[in-house]
């Protein structure tokens, strides 16, 4: 059979994959592979049989908790085992997931709860103090914690929190049901689910710096991990081994890892934490045939010590997706593995992925390839004519993979969503073979490492350092992580010469995620600005060498 983009015509939109309920697809893979391991975590298995009855017992004890269909439970781990069981477990319960990043600091964990109006919050034990800060204002009603000797193969690996209590990082009075206990022997109470109910809410930013909740459905989710799936045209139902590096929380790392393995009966070899040196061993223990990533992670990769050496010749596709992809890594990763690496496109809102080069087909430098089979994809003008091949417009897509609005934000909804095309805000054109280019990313957005970094919440951070007269941040190249955070600060008078880069840096730890924490810290006397003021943030952005 050819694969789909072998007749790719463009404008002519591909028939997209048969919907599946997640859960159902999850059950049916339980049914067909019982003994099939579906898990591997730091030397323990789980099988799909086993997969399935603790997702049961998970959505029993939620509803044995009080969760009634539709609301949304706060789900805050690493990739791990509770992550996963956690996630299908709520969905058969018929609530909602509502993905939280761990690195999360209070302010933006207390945003998030409060957002989604979070009835329940799953949570990695070390964590607990960052809730315990904000529960006051933004309390659950229903709390699990567990940690990581929930899966661990021996018992004395419970020594682990013990070693952590002793060095004071151990909150004084654990709060919520331990993990174990919550887990309630015996199946839920069956619940109706529709393809178009909310299976997801998947945090994003926007221009405007104010995180905002996707409302992705069963539809959505399904629907373009089976277009991952379609993309990989030698996918062996059963037989692949998936790596879980990048994190399931973000939508990218949740869709072409964990749902592409557990709705295609893949083994999951999951790794809490995306660092080189475990994603290598895992690679050659476990022969991991699919590896999906970032571009940090692979030029680490093609950069670890001894890497030529290792048995890495059972990888076979990867898929690239957050940030431009260089020629160059793309290149020696497939000559250090054999395997295909491909840059693909897409954004929270689709789910997220709509574009990809082919992995068997022609791969045009620069280009994040053609659009996934269901998806249609223009180019369009500021009033939203098309155009033709080879001219920059904004990039506008259509398909069962893009989301259904923003939680409780309806203008902003309308705004994004017209006549049922989602409008990107990139730029983009297409050249005459159907394939797209992203000329630029919307406005002021970072990408680093991955991560998506709104300028505006880090500067709304600044401006609340009591030192802080003026700031401006923008994102300058950076040739491991994609673009690095550089902030400009001008310090009011009385705290020149008191304030240094080292505390303005301390003050945006405690308030910020690790990852958009500002790299670079420059003080300015002034900052420069158009004629009516505004602060010209390209002139700052040209100012910073690029770093080596």
């Amino acid at each position: 059979m050819h694969p789909w983009y072998a007749h790719y015509d463009p404008g002519v939109p591909q028939e997209a994959p048969k919907p599946w309920l997640l859960t159902e697809l999850l059950r049916e893979n339980a049914r067909r592979y019982p003994e099939k391991v579906a898990l591997e975590f730091l030397g323990r298995s789980i099988s799909y049989q086993r997969l399935w009855r603790q997702v049961e017992a998970f959505a029993r004890g939620l509803q044995e908790a009080g969760l009634e269909p539709g609301e949304r439970v706060a789900i805050m781990l690493p990739n791990s085992p509770q992550f996963v069981i956690a996630f299908f477990g709520t969905l058969l319960a018929g609530g909602v997931a509502v993905n939280t990043n761990p690195m999360y600091t209070p302010r933006e964990l207390r945003h998030q709860l409060l957002d989604s109006g979070a009835k329940a919050l799953v949570i990695l034990d070390l964590l607990l103090p960052r809730y315990q800060e904000v529960k006051a204002e933004a309390p659950v009603e229903i709390l699990v914690r567990t940690g990581i000797q929930d899966y661990l193969p021996f018992p004395k690996n419970l020594l682990y929190p013990l070693t952590l209590k002793r060095k004071g990082q151990w909150p004084k009075e654990l709060e919520g049901i331990p993990w174990r206990a919550f887990l309630k022997a015996g199946k839920p109470e069956p619940v109706a689910l529709d393809l178009d109910d909310l299976a997801l809410l998947q945090y994003t930013g926007g221009t405007t710096g104010v995180a905002k909740g996707a409302m992705l459905t069963h539809r959505n989710l399904s629907t373009n991990a089976l277009q991952v799936r379609a993309w990989i045209p030698d996918f062996r139902e059963g037989e692949e081994v998936v790596l879980g590096a990048i994190p399931f929380f973000h939508v990218y790392g949740m869709t072409v890892a964990m749902n592409l393995a557990l709705l295609g009966a893949a083994k999951l070899v999951l790794l809490p934490r995306p660092e080189i040196k475990p994603i290598v061993e895992a690679i050659e223990k476990h022969g991991v045939t699919l590896f999906p990533g970032v571009p940090t992670l692979y030029v680490a990769f093609n950069n670890f010590p001894g890497i030529e050496g290792r048995s890495l010749k059972s990888i076979r596709a990867c898929i690239s997706g957050s940030a431009p992809l260089p020629l160059e890594v793309a290149e020696r990763f497939e000559k250090l593995t054999g395997a295909k690496l491909v840059e693909g496109y897409g954004l929270t809102e689709a789910s997220p992925v709509t574009h990809c080069n082919p992995l068997y087909g022609p791969r045009k430098l620069g280009s994040v390839g053609l659009p996934f089979p269901g998806v249609e994809a223009k180019v369009v003008d500021e009033e939203g004519k098309e155009l033709p091949p080879g001219e920059v417009g904004e990039l506008i897509l259509k398909g069962p993979n893009v989301m259904k609005g923003y939680w409780n934000r309806p203008e902003e909804s309308q705004k994004t969503l017209k006549d049922g095309w989602l409008f990107t805000g990139d730029l983009a054109k297409m050249d005459p073979d159907g394939y797209f280019y992203i000329v630029d990313r919307k406005k002021d957005m970072i990408i680093a490492g991955g991560y998506n970094i709104y300028p505006r919440e880090v500067e709304e951070v600044l401006y609340q350092h009591p030192a802080v007269q003026e700031a401006a941040v923008v994102g300058v190249p950076d040739p491991y992580r994609g673009e690095t955070v550089a902030a400009f600060i001008v310090l009011k008078d009385e705290y020149k010469g008191k304030v240094s880069e080292k505390d303005i840096e301390t003050f945006c730890r405690q308030n910020l995620a690790a990852y958009k924490v500002p790299r670079i810290l420059q003080f300015r006397d002034t900052l420069p600005k158009s004629s009516v003021g505004k602060i010209l943030k390209r002139e700052l952005a040209k100012e910073v060498p690029r770093r080596a």
